[in-house]
């Protein structure tokens, strides 16, 4: 050592042999090839040559001048780094330089040449490489250690390499790299900020994307160095988190884009740093929480994340957020949800509650977005969604928004595609989803344009592809049509019906442009422009391109034919789909993207265009049919028993027959259904007489051969067949036959004689039979007819009681209980009926004879012999009959005209029948007559008197009929604006006097100024006068209250001169004043318009008369309480199932009873005897928990036409239960309850279904 430290005092240079002294006095090229020997030299040389150590001490130290650090040659510089590199190994530990400042300049200097690794095509790479190797294997930079600036030598070379690291360099230079970097930080004392902030520069996205090596790079050196450089990350995440000094380091605005970085490359580097961001969560400061819920959902919902399970303090916490009152924030939240349901399907229970919050939020972004992160993740695997999750899907659809509405209905039908359809699921997965296609057609009845638009959409694309092959579309529809519900049943045909309807109109269109331009053919034009524009969405722009459109028809022949093809009967799928393409490729335009008016065509075209039905299709339909009869189809495979398959695909025909029956031409179809009119299924048979029907109306021409074979067995069928069966077979014959007289001939006359009132059970088909025929056909038959109605109907059938009745405090039984002799009485009612029906006119009084049997029937309980023999259910059978009887024959103007004011409130008063089935099957009767407008405008006052009904669901189920029939009238009116002639048996508010009058004649209204009996006629009037004053258009409340006060100047035409009678219709009517003075403001403006008052319910006024006496008793003030009126909010009764049928007494002393439709021994509490109006049922309570529904729309979906409710309800409300409940105890303190299985079957009422209990 003495030795060294004298040579090297001494100064004198040593080289290795055969390389002379390096200065600058030799050339560039000759010093380059000197230095490769020193090179080569120190390469040679290990740590134990101490000679040789010794003897190149001054060499090296020659090497470290700044002659040789600031050489402007690269190439120079190169390699007295390599020789500086071996040097420092060959000397360790101890190097041979102990100046501070010159230790700092080597390091620097050799950082420097450390760029050259960045181009790795240099010649001199493997250089550059060997000095890298170096220094990482002798870990030379660990000597900076000691140094005052050793963090600047340290992050000079992390961002040297950082910035050298590239794609062209292999494995050995990036782990030399990381060998390099890490050993500074794991064997050093600290790591400062501006060297982790060198590191973490590179995790920052920006960054990441410009240089993905340098990213890797920094990923592998904080892998490798997790545990020594944790604390000083945890140091620097908890001052600018926690303390907020974002000053420490410029990458403070990037905290949440490293924290998410460094999770993900190891999650131990943040073990200190997480509980600092369930702090920030509860940040005051939105945009910072929304900063760290977007960091959490990347964090929680990554693949291989285990954060929720290691942290479940912060899952818990975050998932709060969910109920962020920042709008952004809960949306982040949701968008989150879909990762996480795929990536980690253990927290779908989790998250189920928090969704189902969210599907509720005010926002619509937020339920929008719920639908997709459930839906994403169903359509990735339906075993991610659970029920809830689905059910929260199944809700939106029925949403106020339209874009939500739609994304779930879509999302629904993407769901059922994949999993049912294309059956990628298995059988688990598509019998778990079996409902969303029932779902989906129950949209249908939505009064919303866009939401049936969008379901026949669905139907075309996602239930039924119209563009698989015709045998496969037919058996996805056959199959389909037997597994749906029999609401979505109902809907699909309604579909079909407003498809086909919608084609007819735009033929009628076509006509008419075909036609010679005129006043009227333009107005006729308009007039069907109007009609089409009502079937589009948005009318209000429709109306416009439907204009356009006719205009183009008129100029365009051949777009004209085009659509002339497609709406014609015999077009085929193929056909309508090249007329479809066609005709938007004529009209669109590649110079405007954007058509409103070709969007508005296409969804028109979508409408008409039979994609499903064509003459093939009805011919594979019926193979499929007979593939079933045969044995050979694969029902059970397709989970539906072969006979209910059967009679779906005949029930499916039927339909089919209605709305494409050109189709149904060809002698295979025909054949086809002559074997089902064979089976013994009489549903198959009754179907397949319906499609003959419809379908057949040019079979004698075209297909003689099947005309011979059908004709006797529709003879037969009329005379021996089941009722419903002979029914048909008659209309077929009627429909199908040109000499039907003849042949109607023979049926007639061996019936007509064969009739034997002994043979009861052998009466019920003839009569039937006569029935239709006296109906098709009432002049052939007249004097036969007459006679057999007069004698053996009335005489022998109606006026004599053969066979006594079962004894039973029952009040209905099942049709298979009825006794042949109640059913052969009811059909001879209906054959009365049928006949006058026919014969239309009143000139032989029979008429009046008829009616005054049926209210004979009805004073009678339906006991019109009164001799006792009857039993309860027969009576019931028979009240039904007749009321119905006496609905049929006011449909017809003739006889309405003949119905007298007591007839028809006796009529009205089985509404209120003892029997629950017999007001249900009454109200429905009456209001199908009254939607179709058949019905005059005083039967829509027979509802009021449902006020009353024990039964909520039969309240609430009235409520919703007269809300729809007032929706109809009022769009009647809307639409027709020149009936003015018809307005007093159109208008809404024309009801009214008519409400009135029945509730005066109300014999549960017996004392004038009783104070119950006045709060029963206050609820029936509000019960009607809420959905008449819901909107008050045109002034609509003044000229009510107009009305009233008009009635008060007349006198009831019924009873002019009692007092009695005009007090209480005075007394009645200022109890409509004081309900219209309660819950209006605008009554005492001027009507619109004086009200005409029906003469047959009121005298004139009398002009020198001046009522104004107040009648009612002071006490009933307290009852009138303030209020707007709001259309009838219905849902929560409505959408329940009905647990029990109630009973209602009509007025009649004779039938004062309470009984139980079941037989009253087998239950304990069965009610017993009561002089009460109504039977003692309180319907509230046998509601179960399970039976409220919350959400917009019917749970228990609609059954046919549109919704019942008005627009402008607000459907996200029920009725509140309690309520309700307080209510009916206020109403009717019924002293005991009827069992929960009154109900024998299940009924259908307009729209609304519900099931009871057998």
């Amino acid at each position: 050592m003495a030795h060294s430290k004298a040579r090297a005092a001494d100064g004198k240079v040593t080289y290795p042999p055969g390389v002379k002294e390096i200065s600058d006095k030799i050339s560039k090229e000759e010093m380059v090839r000197r230095l490769k020997m020193v090179v080569k030299t120190f390469m040679d040389m290990d740590q134990d040559s101490e000679e040789e150590k010794e003897l190149y001490l001054n060499l090296a130290l020659h090497l470290a001048s700044d002659f040789f650090l600031k050489h402007p040659d690269k190439d120079v510089r190169l390699l007295v780094a390599c020789c500086l590199a071996d040097i420092f190994r060959i000397y360790a530990p101890e190097a041979p330089y102990t100046s501070p400042d010159k230790l700092k300049d080597i390091f620097m200097f050799i950082t420097r040449q450390l760029k050259g690794l960045e181009d790795t095509k240099s010649a001199q790479f493997n250089r550059y490489f060997y000095l890298l190797e170096n220094i990482a294997w002798v870990k030379s930079y660990n000597i900076c250690f000691e140094l005052e600036d050793s963090n600047e030598i340290f992050t000079q070379l992390y961002r040297t390499l950082f910035q050298v690291i590239n794609n062209g360099h292999n494995q050995k230079v990036h782990m030399h790299m990381v060998d390099l970097m890490s050993s500074i930080i794991c064997e050093g004392d600290t790591v400062s900020q501006e060297l982790l902030d060198t590191v973490l520069v590179n995790l920052v996205p920006a960054h990441k994307n410009l240089n993905k090596q340098a990213y890797d790079l920094a990923k592998a050196l904080l892998k490798r160095t997790a545990q020594a450089i944790e604390p000083y990350i945890t140091n620097f995440f908890n001052q600018v988190l926690m303390l907020g000094k974002t000053s420490v380091s410029d990458l403070s605005e990037h905290v949440f884009d490293l924290i998410l970085e460094l999770y993900n490359i190891d999650s131990h580097l943040l073990l200190s740093v997480l509980p600092q961001l369930e702090f920030k969560l509860k940040s005051n400061d939105n945009d910072e929480r929304l900063q760290v819920v977007k960091l959490l959902a990347k964090m929680f919902g990554a693949k291989d994340s285990e954060l929720a399970a290691q942290n479940k303090p912060l899952w818990q916490c975050y998932l709060g957020r969910f109920n962020d009152i920042h709008v952004p924030i809960r949306l982040e939240c949701v968008k989150f949800a879909s990762h996480c349901l795929m990536n980690h399907p253990d927290l779908a229970k989790d998250l189920t509650e928090y969704l189902k919050v969210r599907s509720h939020d005010p926002e619509e972004a937020i339920r929008h977005d719920v639908i997709v992160s459930i839906v994403t993740a169903a359509k990735k695997d339906l075993a991610l969604v659970n029920d809830a999750l689905l059910n929260f899907v199944k809700e939106r659809t029925l949403d106020k928004r339209w874009r939500v509405r739609k994304e779930a209905m879509m999302g629904l039908a993407s769901i059922y595609r994949k999993y049912s359809l294309q059956g990628e699921g298995g059988r688990e997965a598509s019998k778990q989803i079996s409902w969303i296609k029932d779902k989906l057609l129950h949209i249908y009845y939505q009064n919303s344009i866009d939401d049936r638009l969008l379901v026949e959409r669905i139907f075309a694309q996602y239930m039924v592809p119209h563009n698989l092959e015709t045998a496969e579309r037919m058996k996805c529809l056959y199959y389909l049509y037997a597994t749906l519900d029999t609401n979505a049943v109902k809907a699909l045909n309604e579909m079909w019906k407003c498809q086909n309807m919608l084609r007819h109109h735009v033929k009628d269109l076509l006509d008419l442009v075909k036609q010679p331009k005129s006043e009227a053919s333009s107005k006729a034009i308009f007039a069907k422009v109007m009609v089409i524009t009502r079937n589009l969405p948005d009318p209000g722009k429709a109306q416009d391109f439907v204009k356009k459109l006719a205009q183009v028809l008129e100029d365009d022949e051949r777009i004209r034919d085009q659509l002339e093809t497609l709406v014609s009967p015999t077009c085929s799928c193929k056909q309508a789909e090249v007329c479809v393409r066609d005709i938007t490729k004529k009209l669109g335009s590649p110079k405007q993207p954007s058509n409103p008016f070709l969007e508005m065509v296409k969804f028109l075209l979508e409408r008409i265009a039979p994609v499903h039905i064509d003459t093939e299709s009805i011919s594979a339909l019926i193979k499929q049919v007979n593939k079933s009869i045969d044995g050979t189809a694969d029902d059970e495979e397709e989970g539906v028993p072969t006979e209910e398959a059967i009679r779906a695909g005949l029930e499916l025909l039927k339909v089919l027959s209605f709305t494409h029956p050109v189709s149904f031409h060809s002698a295979e179809t025909f054949e086809s259904l002559l074997g089902c009119l064979k089976m013994d299924d009489e549903k198959v048979a009754e179907a397949a007489l319906q499609i003959f029907k419809n379908t057949g109306s040019k079979m004698e021409e075209s297909f003689p051969h099947i005309k011979s074979v059908l004709l006797p067995v529709l003879q037969a069928k009329a005379k021996r067949g089941p009722p419903r069966q002979a029914k048909y077979a008659i209309h077929c014959i009627h429909a199908m036959f040109s000499n039907r007289d003849t042949h109607f001939a023979q049926i007639f006359e061996p019936l007509h004689k064969g009739l034997d009132p002994a043979n009861l059970e052998q009466l019920i088909t003839p009569l039937t039979t006569l029935g239709h025929l006296a109906l098709l056909a009432p002049e052939q038959f007249a004097a036969p007819l007459k006679s057999l109605v007069a004698n053996f109907i009335v005489k022998d059938l109606l006026m004599n009681d053969r066979i006594p009745g079962k004894k039973t405090t029952k009040l209905w039984v099942p049709d298979d209980e009825v006794s042949p002799e109640t059913l052969a009485k009811i059909q001879g009612i209906k054959l009365m009926v049928r006949w006058l029906l026919g014969v239309k006119n009143n000139q032989s009084k029979s008429g009046n004879s008829t009616l005054r049997m049926l209210t004979a029937i009805l004073h009678s309980d339906g006991d019109l012999t009164e001799q006792g023999k009857m039993g309860k259910p027969d009576m019931s059978r028979l009240r039904l009959a007749a009321a119905c009887a006496l609905l049929k024959l006011a449909q017809e103007p003739c006889y309405h005209e003949i119905i007298t004011l007591e007839q028809y409130q006796l009529c009205a008063l089985v509404i209120n029948d003892e029997c629950y089935q017999v007001r249900q099957c009454f109200s429905q009767k009456l209001h199908r007559g009254l939607c179709r407008l058949r019905l005059p405008l005083e039967y829509l006052a027979v509802f009021a008197l449902c006020a009353k009904d024990p039964v909520k669901e039969r309240r609430a189920h009235a409520r919703q009929c007269l809300v729809k029939n007032v929706n109809i009238r009022r769009e009647y009116l809307k639409q027709h604006a020149a009936v003015s002639e018809k307005l007093f048996s159109l208008l809404p508010e024309y009801v009214v006097p008519y409400a009135i009058h029945l509730l005066v004649h109300d014999p549960d209204y017996v004392k004038v100024q009783d104070i119950e009996q006045l709060k029963e006629i206050k609820e029936s009037l509000w019960f009607v006068l809420e959905i008449i004053m819901a909107k008050n258009e045109n002034n609509s409340h003044a000229f009510i209250r107009k009305m009233v006060e008009n009635i008060k100047q007349t006198k009831d035409a019924q009873a002019p001169n009692d007092p009695k009678t005009n007090e209480k219709l005075y007394t009645v009517c200022d109890v409509a004043m004081n309900i219209i003075m309660s819950k209006s403001t605008t009554y005492s403006l001027e009507s619109p318009k004086d009200p005409v008052l029906p003469s047959r319910y009121f005298t004139k006024p009398d002009k020198n008369f001046s009522n104004t006496k107040n009648y009612l008793p002071p006490e009933m003030k307290a009852f009138f309480t303030p209020g707007k009126p709001k259309a009838a909010n219905v849902l929560g009764a409505v959408n329940k199932p009905l647990s029990s049928a109630g009973k209602q007494l009509q007025s009649k002393a004779s039938r004062m009873e309470t009984a139980n439709n079941d037989d009253s021994t087998s239950n304990p509490s069965s009610p017993q005897r009561s002089k009460t109006r109504y039977s003692t049922y309180n319907a509230d309570t046998h509601l179960g928990n399970n039976d409220c529904h919350s959400t917009r729309g019917f749970q228990i979906q609609i059954l046919v036409l549109k919704s019942l409710i008005p627009a402008e309800m607000s459907l996200s409300k029920t009725l509140n239960l309690n309520q309700l409940q307080e209510r009916d105890k206020r109403k009717h303190m019924f002293p005991t309850v009827i069992d929960k299985a009154s109900c024998c079957h299940c009924f259908q009422f307009g729209r609304y279904f519900v099931s009871a209990s057998t």
